[in-house]
């Protein structure tokens, strides 16, 4: 299954790779489409962090930046999980800023722009996929409920172990103390 995953992670990286390398160097193309989800989401930055920069073409290039790094460490199958999780993150404000559909009033362009955000919930249901694939080993709740049922049974023995062990203590003292007395 192995080339298989590799493969598909590959494929489904591609279109960041490419896309986050072109916007990384031309930003100030999709400054103007970006510009009403960046006015939305600049006074929630400023209120959480005020120090990072809030303009539309520096939040267009770290988006891009994003989906260039996420995008190899998900090619490379470095850190696929969490690159597929920020790859997702990144998807979603480049969905809505370049392809609302639903703002279109001529019918060609509302079509195209339904095709391309429907293609971008397919590729953010394939990333949700990636970001939750272990790769046939067992997940994080999994391994902590298998590790706390094992160190339950651990004391549970240790626990009988210390019983047996004070019964045969006292045992033996009753014992010596016929002998010597």
């Amino acid at each position: 299954m192995k080339p298989v995953r590799s493969l598909a992670r590959l494929m489904l990286s591609g279109t960041f790779v490419v896309s986050g390398a072109r916007n990384l160097q031309h930003p100030e193309r999709l400054v103007p489409v970006a510009k009403p989800v960046t006015d939305r989401v600049a006074p929630l930055i400023e209120r959480t962090s005020p120090r990072l920069p809030t303009d539309t073409e520096t939040l267009v290039k770290a988006n891009a930046a994003a989906q260039l790094v996420g995008g190899l460490m998900l090619a490379t199958g470095k850190f696929t999980r969490p690159a597929a999780l920020v790859l997702a993150g990144t998807l979603l404000p480049t969905t809505v800023a370049g392809h609302p559909f639903w703002t279109e009033t001529d019918p060609g362009a509302r079509a195209q722009h339904q095709i391309h955000f429907l293609k971008n919930l397919g590729l953010l249901g394939g990333l949700l996929l990636a970001a939750a694939d272990t790769e046939g080993k067992p997940g994080l709740r999994w391994r902590a409920g298998h590790r706390i049922g094992h160190s339950r049974r651990s004391v549970s023995r240790a626990v009988r172990t210390a019983r047996r062990e004070a019964r045969i203590a006292v045992r033996s003292a009753a014992t010596a103390r016929r002998f010597h007395g």
